[in-house]
C-alpha cells in the first residue's frame, strides 16, 4: 500500500526518493533552517511535504546547478523562503 502524497516521510524514505545518503539529509538541516522535520519519540525524524519540497529543491540547486550551500542560503533569503 503506498501513502499519500501528504504523508510524512522518515529519513530513509526521504533519502531513497532524492538518492543521497541519510547523513545529507542531516547536514542540510543544520545549514537551512527552512528544512524542520518533526521529531518524535527516539528523535526519528519525519519529513512534511513542505518539508519535501525544500529539501529537493536544495538538492537540485547544490547537485545539478551547482550552487554552494552559502548560494542557496542567499537566494532562499531574498526569496523570502522560511
Amino acid at each position: 500500500m503506498e501513502k499519500s502524497r501528504e504523508a510524512f516521510r522518515t529519513i530513509s524514505e526521504v533519502a531513497e526518493w532524492l538518492d543521497v545518503p541519510t547523513h545529507v539529509l542531516r547536514f542540510w538541516e543544520s545549514r537551512f533552517s527552512q528544512i524542520k522535520p518533526v521529531k518524535r519519540a527516539g528523535g526519528r525524524r519525519y519529513y512534511r511535504p513542505s518539508d519535501m519540497r525544500v529539501i529537493g529543491g536544495v538538492k537540485t540547486l547544490l547537485h545539478d546547478q551547482g550552487m554552494t550551500i552559502r548560494g542557496v542560503q542567499k537566494l532562499f533569503r531574498e526569496q523570502g523562503i522560511r
